[in-house]
């Protein structure tokens, strides 16, 4: 599944509430931040574990990726990426949720061979949920302005 839309629309609310649920039904699941994801990678090339780490994603039933592109990927991020996307696909679940519109991923992931690879498997039999809207967190009840108001009227 891939969800994109503007920040604040809820795709991490929806992504973290479906991984809730996969996992009330006895599914592994792991989330993580591309970020995140990528520095772990990065780390376990380092001590000796990439492998472990690459075959640890591939295990899990559900992964989901948040807040991905939010920059170009470096080199070792997109292969990293493509070892991942190929160890899961039809084998595991995945979930991704971008900022990024899911039109301009190719782009944005950086080299076009790579680029052509990831977004191939990804894309592949995927469901797109494409959000619009304004920032949830900006109209959340009990946000700092509202309780301001609620002092300021006592």
């Amino acid at each position: 599944m891939l969800i994109s839309g503007p920040t604040g629309v809820g795709k991490s609310f929806i992504a973290c509430a479906l991984g809730n649920a996969a996992a009330r039904a006895g599914y592994t699941v792991l989330y993580m931040r591309a970020p995140r994801l990528f520095e772990t990678l990065q780390q376990s090339r380092g001590d000796g574990s990439h492998l472990k780490a690459l075959a640890r994603l591939s295990r899990v039933q559900l992964l989901i990726i948040d807040d991905f592109l939010l920059t170009q990927l470096s080199d070792s991020e997109r292969r990293d990426l493509l070892e991942v996307i190929e160890d899961r696909y039809q084998a595991g679940a995945t979930i991704i949720a971008s900022q990024c519109p899911i039109k301009d991923w190719h782009p944005n992931i950086g080299d076009p061979t790579l680029a052509d690879a990831i977004c191939d498997r990804l894309l592949h039999n995927a469901y797109k949920i494409e959000m619009r809207g304004d920032s949830m967190r900006t109209r959340r009840p009990g946000t700092k302005a509202e309780r301001k108001e609620v002092i300021e009227s006592d």
